[in-house]
């Protein structure tokens, strides 16, 4: 296999690598804090459909990505209210907010733009374009004629959207945020031991609705690059499992910023491999296409079955805190 080849094959390995990325940080914020949300497909889908139908709609693509975080981060919310102050399941909210995003954003495309629940195909101007780096070459003859070092500038670290660049700078920032200040260290305490935290007069409830903003914060991200960046529009169930992926990741990852990056990684060196080679010869056997493409979804049983070690969670998540009179 050419050099060309293989940071071409990186090269798609970050594209598809960026929306688990920002799904799998926001998942974790929101669990760190002790809040287990399972309804980050249907905010990532909510988020695509509006930041689509807003930047085509307006002609601006961060107006559209505005538009796409505030939907995310009105659901996450509404998960928010109904699994902190109300006490709820929060299994069962978070699967209530897929279903909601996955009929709602159907129905509101369809009336909203008659063209069997999809958005029209946002130009050029409506979406997040390339940022081609100083000194890089844009072209695959240019590149081509590059060395090793020039190749891996122009074609792997330069040619990203600006949300590509954004979400490898948020894996640091979480990473700093969440182990180097006290914000952090309270919103992790309150993922462990929230009793502790509520005897030493901070709030609990301001501290998971936090978590769970900055978790609708990071799914408006990825959904509105699926949307405005990877893709030229919105589609019907446009993010295609791509939530469940980021909590099998984050497992993966053990809830840790710099692990999350490189599970993220793995999942979407998976996902390049299916789509840049149709059939794969091995010896006598030639693996099929399918097999590729499903690999991703193989890897989330592998990890959820535990067979890639013990992953504890926090050990307040998924349960109400109620404070003790």
């Amino acid at each position: 296999m050419e050099f060309l080849t293989i940071l071409q094959i990186l090269d798609s390995t970050v594209r598809l690598a960026t929306p688990l990325l920002l799904a799998c940080l926001a998942g974790l914020w929101s669990e760190r804090a002790g809040i287990f949300d399972i309804g980050l497909e249907g905010k990532m889908l909510a988020a695509a459909f509006f930041s689509a139908a807003i930047a085509f709609t307006a002609g601006s693509v961060w107006i559209g990505l505005a538009a796409g975080i505030l939907a995310s981060v009105l659901l996450a919310l509404l998960h928010g209210v109904a699994s902190i102050t109300f006490r709820g399941n929060q299994l069962i909210s978070g699967v209530a907010i897929n279903f909601l995003a996955a009929g709602l954003t159907v129905v509101i495309a369809q009336t909203w733009f008659q063209q069997g629940g999809r958005t029209p195909q946002l130009a050029s101007d409506s979406r997040f374009g390339n940022i081609v780096l100083p000194g890089a070459e844009s072209t695959i003859r240019g590149i081509a004629q590059q060395g090793p070092l020039g190749q891996v500038y122009s074609e792997l670290i330069s040619g990203h959207s600006i949300l590509v660049y954004l979400a490898l700078l948020i894996v640091p920032l979480s990473w700093w945020a969440l182990y180097r200040t006290r914000f952090g260290l309270r919103l992790r305490a309150v993922g462990e031991n929230p009793a502790a935290v509520d005897t030493a007069g901070i709030s609990v409830v301001g501290l998971r609705f936090a978590a769970v903003v900055i978790c609708g914060v990071l799914c408006g991200l990825a959904g509105a690059y699926l949307a405005t960046a990877l893709n030229a529009g919105f589609v019907k169930d446009m993010s295609a499992g791509r939530g469940f992926i980021a909590l099998a990741a984050l497992i993966f990852a053990k809830w840790r910023p710099w692990y999350a990056l490189s599970a993220c990684l793995l999942f979407g060196l998976f996902d390049a491999v299916g789509n840049r080679f149709q059939n794969i010869q091995l010896g006598e056997i030639i693996v099929p296409v399918q097999f590729m493409q499903a690999l991703p979804y193989i890897l989330v049983v592998i990890v959820l079955a535990g067979l890639v070690g013990k992953a504890i969670p926090p050990r307040a998540g998924g349960e109400p805190y109620v404070k003790e009179r």
